[in-house]
């Protein structure tokens, strides 16, 4: 048997909404994604992008990052956080984090702000590793006393929910979703970026398509160029897809909580093995991470060898040459991040999984750990 790491997921509805646009029909399917999106996370505002990373670009340009400015984020986060941020000639600043939960560290992020209160400093993007939240009512209240703005990387979070609310609606500033993230790829492209600042909003918009602005009057090959922006916008293949994706993502978070269930039971208390520790009971187990006290690369090749495709969540930020030599990183800057990386590992985790494959990856986890010394 062979159980990969992530499948796409196709649906009658996907495949409905998709032959509406080869057939012509006349409906604006991005269109109609962002208004069932805001229907779905209970935000204002949504502006659909072409993929996660446009979102989060569009994001720093809605928010007028520029040269010098200063971006606070996780030292564990998908290289594209701090890359949107370069792409500004801005400096992305990196936190330890959490050793359970692998998101940013809170204490550590309100010291760094508390001293460098003038600093240039815009904005804070907090990636949700797993889907699992930071304590959000602490950091928006951090970001007031502060003055910046809270980005989150909702790219594993879609559905997530936080004292009931859905993410998105929590009350950042921007939310960006992706909806074929780091190794879940899909056969779409697709983010999105939530806001509840009508402000925020219209600016992304203009900015959505080259800064191009008409007039609703006049003709419409007519326009005018009024900032410089790019060209973020979805497709309608995309959009008419993942349109049946978010009508289906509260079942399959169910699905995959079942999952999560099944994992927790049988792994809880393996030797080497550490299981995930939610810091509340609302953890989507968008991925489920856990840990290996000993040669995690050897136990990933040795389940490879199985036939059970892992993932890793993710290579520390200062591990990578360009940020490490850019701004003269060592790897101990960051212990946490550091022994997290060298343990963890992401399982198998999505709706389709039978029941079947969970055990056989169960099986052969608490095999490989038994040869473990």
């Amino acid at each position: 048997m062979k159980v990969e790491f992530c499948k796409y997921e196709s649906s009658r509805d996907a495949h409905s909404n998709v032959s509406d646009v080869l057939d012509g029909e006349n409906s604006d399917q991005v269109k109609e994604l962002e208004k069932e999106f805001i229907s779905y996370i209970g935000s204002k505002y949504a502006l659909a992008t072409s993929h996660g990373t446009s979102a989060l670009h569009l994001a720093m340009l809605a928010l007028d990052l520029k040269r010098g400015d200063k971006v606070v984020c996780s030292v564990n986060a998908h290289p594209k956080v701090p890359e949107v941020v370069r792409h500004f000639d801005a400096e992305p600043v990196f936190i330890d984090i959490d050793s359970q939960t692998y998101n940013i560290n809170l204490d550590k992020l309100e010291t760094y702000l508390e001293d460098n209160k003038a600093k240039k400093l815009k904005a804070v993007i907090v990636t949700h590793v797993a889907g699992q939240c930071v304590d959000l009512s602490r950091l928006y209240n951090m970001a007031k006393i502060y003055d910046v703005k809270i980005v989150e990387d909702a790219s594993e979070a879609l559905g997530a929910t936080y004292q009931g609310k859905k993410i998105g609606s929590t009350g950042a500033d921007i939310t960006c979703f992706n909806f074929s993230s780091h190794l879940k790829k899909d056969v779409c492209n697709g983010g999105m970026l939530v806001s509840n600042s009508e402000e925020i909003i219209e600016r992304a918009k203009l900015l959505n398509s080259h800064g191009m602005t008409r007039d609703k009057d006049s003709l419409d090959y007519v326009y005018d160029v009024i900032d410089i922006g790019f060209d973020y916008s979805m497709s309608q293949l995309d959009a008419a897809y993942i349109r049946a994706k978010i009508k289906e993502q509260d079942k399959n978070l169910k699905r995959v909580k079942e999952i999560a269930e099944m994992y927790n039971k049988a792994l809880d208390g393996v030797a080497h093995i550490a299981i995930p520790r939610p810091n509340s009971d609302e953890h989507p187990y968008s991925l489920y991470i856990i840990k290996v006290d000993k040669n995690r690369d050897s136990f990933a090749l040795e389940l490879k060898k199985h036939g059970i495709e892992v993932g890793l969540h993710y290579i520390p930020l200062h591990f990578l040459s360009y940020y490490k030599n850019k701004y003269a990183l060592k790897v101990n800057n960051f212990p946490v991040a550091l022994t997290t990386y060298q343990q963890v590992m992401s399982l198998p985790i999505y709706s389709s999984m039978q029941d079947k494959e969970v055990q056989f990856v169960i099986d052969k986890i608490k095999l490989v750990a038994s040869t473990r010394v």
